[in-house]
């Protein structure tokens, strides 16, 4: 086949791509923050506040599970560690932009605690260690602290929607920016090579532990900063409830729908994901999971890729429309 001028690769155009590619994120980014100065619909704010909640988790998760190929099913403990640590220093006089970085490397520390025995496990021994010890975790919190969680009265007064929506929302962008970094860092190549094969990754010369460490320790901190955020924008709710097991699954399936191992996977999984669930339960509230089940389970054996690989799909047969019109 004889190559078009056009198809050739051009660095610049590589360049001036990339550069497309970040001034629409920028433009994008720049929309959102724009959203509350041009309405006050709590609904609204709530539900975007909650796509970037769910944005920052899934990529958290993603980050150990689809990158480092840690399948945990514990990712609510590190969620509700962060969320108990913030609520305890933010009512007790911390502000709240300090409470919450602490917030995370406490989860984030707990994650290399948990991390050392809970690694020496693999495949879904590993997994049900990692459920066993967040449902241990949620039983404990619930029986030391069974009364609701409600901030006290001047809290409540000075109740902002439009600030939590904006720490969500930048949260989740440091998220998606540290998720781009990571992905271009020498970490990430070990961490392939560790969900690849780990056998093959150790005989190459990647410590295993201190890999899986490293990536347990990222994920639990940005999970304690989601956690944080959720906390902080919550009037009340009983400290056990943010370790429950769904804020394990949640995350995973938005993963997989968006398109694990990839970094704007998490986005769009989040996004169809909030967005179908908060129609079913209006329509349909007593069936919407056993819909959402099937939905789930098509969109994995149609798109195993999740979501990402409709447009993956969609590029490959646009060049070969090119291919064989030239």
């Amino acid at each position: 086949m004889n190559i078009q001028p056009a198809e050739i690769k051009n660095p610049k155009s590589k360049i001036r791509n990339t550069l497309s590619v970040w001034i629409a994120l920028a433009g994008i980014v720049a929309g959102l923050v724009s959203i509350p100065q041009w309405t006050t619909n709590a609904n609204a704010l709530n539900l975007l506040f909650l796509i970037f909640i769910f944005i920052t988790m899934s990529q958290s998760w993603n980050i150990l599970g689809g990158f480092a190929g840690q399948i945990s099913l514990g990712h609510a403990a590190f969620f509700g560690i962060g969320a108990l640590v913030m609520r305890v220093l933010w009512i007790g006089g911390m502000e709240f932009f300090i409470a919450m970085p602490i917030a995370g490397v406490v989860a984030a520390l707990c994650a290399f605690v948990v991390g050392i025995p809970t690694f020496r496990l693999r495949g879904a021994y590993f997994s049900i260690g990692t459920l066993a010890l967040a449902e241990a975790l949620r039983l404990t919190i619930a029986n030391v602290l069974p009364t609701v969680s409600t901030m006290p009265a001047r809290y409540i007064a000075a109740f902002d929607l439009a600030q939590r929506y904006y720490v969500a929302l930048a949260i989740a962008v440091i998220t998606m920016l540290a998720t781009y970094l990571l992905m271009r860092s020498r970490w990430m190549l070990g961490w392939l090579a560790i969900r690849e094969d780990e056998e093959a990754a150790q005989a190459t010369g990647v410590q295993l532990l201190w890999h899986k460490l490293a990536a347990s320790g990222i994920s639990s901190f940005f999970a304690g900063l989601a956690g944080a955020v959720f906390s902080f924008q919550q009037v009340s709710y009983y400290p056990s409830s943010v370790f429950v097991a769904t804020w394990t699954f949640d995350p995973v399936l938005i993963a997989f729908i968006g398109g694990v191992g990839t970094l704007i996977g998490p986005v769009i999984g989040a996004i169809f994901f909030i967005a179908i669930r908060e129609q079913l339960v209006i329509t349909l509230p007593s069936l919407h999971p056993i819909i959402f089940g099937i939905m789930f389970i098509l969109i994995v054996l149609v798109f195993p890729g999740g979501l990402v690989d409709i447009g993956t799909r969609l590029q490959q047969w646009m060049q070969k429309r090119r291919v064989k019109s030239s």
